[in-house]
């Protein structure tokens, strides 16, 4: 899969190519269904496959603060659409240029003219452009006139409700892991890189691997039983806790794994975790004492947990 990255990557296309667009946050069964209706217009036509989004997200542009939480980072995306037949991946910023481009700009200067496109696939309820005052019939009405066919995404369900981000997320603030799994086809799993904190783990004996949460709100906060990959051979069994740690006061969202009789030096190392089980949400004790006594018990509480799932 090739990853072009902004505007000035593009290349004028003259073969042409099969394109959708979205944020494809999580890439759940509904963009993989999606994803296999462009791969048969590909192969179909001959053409390569191409999906268009954006960093950030147009909704985290607009709302900051009170955007919804994020279920898949730029990375996790790549490595997630990586294991499809997908073979462009175009990311483009969208910042208050992006924002504030006309309509017709979308669809005549960058759909037809850089990228050629030959079909494209879109949900019904797709706006673009200034002001969103670009929608489907724009689409069919530019196809039309250039040459391209304009199709609309079916919907899939489960349990007689759409597949969407939002569902996803609901289900992962609920602790409903099963659920979520259903909607992804997958665990879900946050990734990242071990970074160095402020050793308050290993102070309170509880040494954890610290991950930055580079999103603007993660979905996930509490305590959750954990598998770790990335480290050994096979997924290893721990704890982790996402949020901003109030009892030591912390600030930034941090999500911190403790791994169960390990003690390897694993700083810089890339692992992915999959969370399978909430224990509680995040809270505020009263003393470092009383933290650690909550610690251990979630850590039995865990253990407990894996081995029922033996």
């Amino acid at each position: 899969m090739k990853i072009v990255r902004g505007f000035h990557n593009l290349k004028p296309d003259s073969t042409g190519c099969v394109v959708t667009i979205g944020n494809f946050d999580g890439v759940h069964l509904g963009h993989r269904m999606l994803l296999e209706r462009l791969f048969e217009k590909s192969k179909e036509l001959n053409l390569p496959s191409a999906l268009i989004t954006f960093e950030p997200q147009p909704r985290e542009f607009f709302a900051g603060e009170k955007v919804p939480a994020r279920l898949s980072r730029f990375r996790e995306k790549v490595i997630l659409l990586q294991n499809t037949e997908l073979e462009r991946l175009i990311c483009l910023p969208f910042n208050e240029k992006t924002q504030s481009a006309p309509a017709e700009w979308f669809t005549e200067d960058f759909l037809f003219k850089a990228l050629n496109t030959q079909y494209l696939l879109v949900g019904d309820d797709f706006r673009f452009g200034r002001g969103r005052e670009g929608d489907f019939n724009l689409l069919e009405k530019t196809g039309a006139e250039k040459g391209f066919e304009v199709e609309r995404a079916k919907t899939l369900e489960y349990q007689g409700e759409r597949v969407s981000s939002s569902r996803v997320r609901k289900a992962l603030s609920d602790g409903d892991f099963d659920l979520a799994e259903s909607l992804l086809g997958r665990p879900y799993f946050i990734m990242g890189r071990v970074v160095y904190g402020r050793q308050l783990g290993r102070q309170l004996g509880v040494p954890t691997a610290n991950i930055r949460l580079q999103r603007y709100r993660s979905a996930l906060e509490g305590v959750y039983s954990v598998s770790v990959d990335g480290l050994e051979e096979s997924a290893m069994p721990g704890i982790a806790n996402i949020g901003i740690r109030p009892t030591v006061g912390g600030k930034e969202p941090l999500l911190e794994v403790h791994l169960f009789d390990y003690s390897r030096d694993i700083y810089g190392s890339l692992i992915s975790v999959t969370f399978h089980n909430k224990i509680r949400d995040e809270q505020q004790f009263s003393s470092i004492d009383e933290l650690k006594n909550q610690i251990e018990k979630d850590i039995a509480h865990s253990r407990d947990w894996f081995k029922s799932r033996v």
